[in-house]
């Protein structure tokens, strides 16, 4: 929709197309690793999120999730997750579009993400792994103000 009096479009937001990039699980100790445990592995997972420009209103963002479950020092799976999505974006104030890229892209394909590790995670013998929601907004915070001190750091005399 136009808006005449501006001369302006209304910000939309697309989804184009969500793909996987990279995929993969490891289950190093199977069959062992699949018989009863006293107590739950250790999980840790990291997330990362990055955005590259493929035209003046298209973009790739890319949602990357490693999930490590160990057993004291053993590890009992191991599973990375590269998912992308191409967005196509118009309308929104410049000064938007970083937190559209790192926040509102990533949680738009964060389910699908979940979904994939979690069916991966049950096929490999394991109860799904059900990662919970993730602070988009705080982690784009975060990454902010870490970029803010790495400049600050290079600008400031030794």
């Amino acid at each position: 929709m136009a808006d005449n009096t501006q001369g302006t479009t209304s910000p939309s937001l697309n989804i184009l197309a969500q793909y996987i990039k990279d995929f993969s699980f490891e289950n190093p100790g199977a069959p062992r690793s699949l018989q009863a445990r006293d107590k739950a592995p250790a999980i840790n997972i990291n997330v990362n999120v990055n955005a590259n420009p493929l035209s003046d209103t298209d973009f790739d963002v890319v949602l990357t999730l490693n999930a490590e479950a160990k057993d004291g020092a053993k590890v009992v799976f191991v599973t990375e997750l590269v998912y992308g999505g191409v967005f196509r974006i118009s309308g929104f104030p410049q000064e938007h579009m970083l937190p559209v890229l790192f926040i509102e892209c990533p949680r738009l394909l964060f389910p699908f993400a979940r979904q994939i590790i979690a069916d991966a995670t049950r096929n490999g013998g394991f109860p799904p792994l059900m990662i919970d929601p993730i602070d988009f907004a705080q982690m784009f915070a975060q990454r902010v103000s870490e970029e803010q001190s790495r400049t600050k750091n290079q600008a400031a005399p030794n």
